[in-house]
C-alpha cells in the first residue's frame, strides 16, 4: 500500500461538493442579511461585494490551503494515505450572533452601514484574537476533558441544526431533489460505481440542476402559450431574469488591506466596550466548538496536534477582520463523515480555490442563480449523518471505557 497521499482523489470531488455547498450557504446567508436588514443600495451592495466577501475569501483560502497541508504533513509522518483533512469555513453561529448583536444594533442607532460593518470587524477581530490565544491553552483542556463529553453534543448538532434543515429542503423541493438523494444514496450508501466511474456528487449536482431548468424550460413554454402554469412548476423552476442580474453584477473586486480603520476603531474602547459581552462567549464558544470537533478527527483515525490547529483556525478569523470581513471562521463539524465520504485533503484545496475565486468576482449569485441548493442538499445531509452515527459511537464507545 503506497504512503503517498495524492493532492487530489476521485472522493475529493464528492467531499469538495458538500463542503462548498455549505460554504456557499453562509456567503448567501451573508448577502440576504445584509441586503435585508441594511437595504438593497449602492452603500450595501458595494460593502458586501467589495469589502466583505473578498476578505472572507482570503480567511477561507488560508484555512483550507492550510489543513491541506496539515494532512499531507501527518500522512508523510504516519506513513499513511488515508488522511483526511479538518474541514473548514465560516462559523454560522457567529455569523447570526455578530450580525444580530453588534452589526445590526450600531446600523440601528447610526444608520450607517459603514459604522455596522467596522464594528463587526472589532467583533472578529476579538474573536480571532481568543480562538488564536486559547490554541496555547486548548491541549490541557481536551486532555483532561472526557472523550464522550467532547462528542456527544456533535451528534445532535449534525442531527438538530445540520442534517435535520437540509432534509428538510429536500422534502420541500422534491422534485429538484429526490433524484439527486437517490444517486447521492446509490453511489455512496450502495457503493454502485458510475460510467467513468464519475463521482456520485457530481452526477447528483449535475442531474438536479438539468431538472431545474428542463422545468424551467417548460416554463417558459407553458407562458408563451398563456396556459396556467402549475404550483409545482412554478416552485422548482429556475430564473432567468436571475441569473441575467446575477451576471451585471460580477467583476473583479480584489481584497483591501483595513487595518488602520480597524485600528481607528479600536482606539476609541468606548465605542466597542459594550460589545465585549458577545465578543468573549462567542470567542470560548468557537474554541470549544474546534476542540471538539479536532477530537472528532482523532476519534476517526486522524491525530491532528491541538496547538497547530486552532492557531490556525484563529489566524483565519483575524485575517478575515483585517481584510473586510466580519465573520469568523472554524473548524467544522464532520470530519469523520468526510473521511468515510473518501475524501482526502484535495477537497480542502478545491474549496478554498474555488471560494475564493467567486468570492472575488461576485460570481456567488451567479452560482446560486444557476445551481439549484437542493441538488447537493443531499451530500450534505449525508456527511451530517454520517458524523451524527460515528461521534454517537465514538462517544458510546469512550464512556463504556
Amino acid at each position: 500500500m503506497t504512503t503517498h497521499l495524492p493532492l487530489f482523489v476521485k472522493r475529493d470531488l464528492d467531499g469538495f461538493f458538500g463542503l462548498f455547498i455549505d460554504n456557499l450557504v453562509q456567503l448567501l446567508l451573508i448577502i440576504s442579511l445584509c441586503i435585508t436588514f441594511f437595504g438593497n443600495n449602492e452603500a450595501t451592495t458595494s460593502l458586501v461585494y467589495g469589502r466583505i466577501l473578498p476578505g472572507a475569501a482570503i480567511s477561507i483560502l488560508l484555512g483550507n490551503i492550510f489543513y491541506a497541508w496539515q494532512a499531507h504533513r501527518l500522512a508523510k509522518k504516519l506513513g499513511r494515505s488515508d488522511i483526511t483533512a479538518l474541514p473548514y469555513g465560516i462559523n454560522t453561529p457567529s455569523l447570526l450572533i455578530y450580525f444580530f448583536f453588534v452589526m445590526k444594533p450600531v446600523f440601528d442607532r447610526t444608520g450607517s452601514v459603514e459604522q455596522a460593518w467596522l464594528m463587526g470587524l472589532v467583533a472578529c477581530l476579538g474573536s480571532g484574537l481568543i480562538e488564536f490565544f486559547g490554541a496555547f491553552v486548548a491541549e490541557s483542556i481536551r486532555k483532561n476533558t472526557p472523550r464522550a463529553a467532547l462528542l456527544s453534543t456533535l451528534a445532535g448538532i449534525a442531527i438538530g441544526f445540520i442534517a435535520m434543515a437540509f432534509a428538510i429542503q429536500i422534502y420541500q423541493r422534491p422534485v429538484l431533489a429526490m433524484l439527486p438523494m437517490g444517486v447521492i444514496l446509490a453511489s455512496l450508501f450502495g457503493r454502485v460505481r458510475f460510467l467513468g466511474g464519475l463521482p456520485g456528487g457530481l452526477i447528483a449536482v449535475s442531474l438536479g440542476t438539468i431538472v431545474a431548468w428542463m422545468l424551467t424550460g417548460v416554463q417558459v413554454g407553458l407562458t408563451s402559450a398563456q396556459l396556467t402554469l402549475p404550483p409545482w412548476l412554478l416552485e422548482n423552476a429556475m430564473s432567468v431574469d436571475a441569473v441575467q442580474q446575477a451576471a451585471a453584477s460580477t467583476s473583479i473586486r480584489l481584497p483591501h488591506f483595513y487595518g488602520a480603520e480597524l485600528w481607528a476603531v479600536l482606539s476609541q474602547p468606548a465605542n466597542w466596550i459594550g460589545f465585549v459581552t458577545v465578543i468573549i462567549p462567542m470567542g470560548i464558544f468557537n474554541v470549544i466548538g474546534s476542540l471538539q470537533n479536532i477530537e472528532s478527527a482523532e476519534a476517526a483515525g486522524d491525530l491532528y496536534p491541538t496547538g497547530p490547529s486552532l492557531a490556525a483556525n484563529g489566524i483565519g478569523t483575524i485575517a478575515a477582520s483585517l481584510f473586510g470581513s466580519c465573520f469568523p471562521t472554524t473548524i467544522y463539524i464532520g470530519h469523520p463523515g468526510w473521511k468515510a465520504l473518501g475524501a482526502r485533503a484535495g477537497y480542502s484545496t478545491l474549496n478554498g480555490l474555488v471560494i475564493t475565486v467567486i468570492c472575488l468576482t461576485g460570481l456567488v449569485g451567479m452560482i446560486s442563480a444557476i445551481i439549484p441548493m437542493e441538488a447537493g442538499s443531499s451530500i450534505v445531509l449525508w456527511i451530517s449523518l454520517l458524523n451524527a452515527t460515528l461521534s454517537d459511537g465514538f462517544a458510546s464507545a469512550a464512556s463504556s471505557t
